[in-house]
């Protein structure tokens, strides 16, 4: 047993891969066979990403402290409180929590230092997490719903891949797009895109969401605006836009 813990970098990402298709496998080709597992009736239940990538529904163990950390408790309370995809998100984002810490967890016992801790991250962080895999949220943050939209501020340029947003233009702020060489000059040398609030780069990991007026993109966080309210959003206007349209 001791020996199949996984104990380099590469062993430990892996793991890491192993239990993320896993869970991934639960909450969207089996999400009918967990849904009917995670039973409110029954006892505190957690789901289980195991490294041979199957997945399991069960009691917490009962060991204490645990040989590893354990996913979250009770998610089957809360599946009849919800609606199923806000249920199934939540349970995303407690499986995304659970993997990091595992992973981690074999980082601190086999004594990984910063350069091994930040690779690991790093190839970590080059996955999708499974919440974005399991709303779609990457995909739809770089969906812009400007093909629904009256005005059109593309200039006529395409749309860049979803696989390539690092490469979509930030137009910039006040400027009606009437040329679109002024919108690549607010790029910055490297294509990286900027969020319009705080100014960072854009990372892989964020959720992002564009403006539809000003077709700048900003982190949800810098705007307040979750991957599921985004859903229900069919035009959206950042603050700026919002308070011009206002004072109007």
């Amino acid at each position: 047993m001791e020996n199949s813990v996984p104990r380099t970098v590469e062993e430990v990402f892996s793991d890491f891969k192993s239990r993320r298709a896993a869970l991934i496998k639960a909450l969207t080709t089996d999400v009918e066979k967990f849904y009917q597992q995670c039973d409110p009736e029954k006892e505190n239940l957690c789901l289980y990403g195991l490294p041979n990538e199957t997945w399991e529904v069960n009691l917490p163990v009962e060991e204490v402290p645990p040989e590893l950390p354990e996913p979250a408790l009770g998610i089957n309370f809360a599946r009849d409180g919800m609606q199923e995809k806000d249920w199934l998100s939540l349970v995303a984002v407690h499986s995304d929590s659970w993997l990091l810490s595992v992973a981690f967890y074999f980082g601190a016992r086999f004594g990984f230092g910063k350069s091994e801790r930040k690779r690991l991250f790093q190839m970590i962080n080059d996955l999708p997490t499974v919440f974005e895999v399991v709303t779609g949220a990457a995909k739809q943050t770089r969906d812009p719903p400007h093909n629904n939209s009256n005005k059109s501020k593309s200039s006529g340029k395409p749309r860049q891949p979803e696989s390539q947003l690092k490469a979509v233009k930030v137009s910039p702020p006040k400027m009606e797009n009437d040329s679109g060489e002024e919108e690549e000059e607010e790029e910055d040398e490297q294509g990286a895109t900027l969020c319009g609030a705080c100014g960072d780069n854009y990372a892989t990991d964020e959720f992002w969401i564009c403006c539809d007026i000003c077709e700048r993109w900003f982190h949800g966080k810098c705007v307040k605006i979750t991957p599921a309210k985004a859903e229900h959003i069919k035009q959206y206007k950042c603050p700026s836009c919002s308070s011009k349209r206002a004072k109007v």
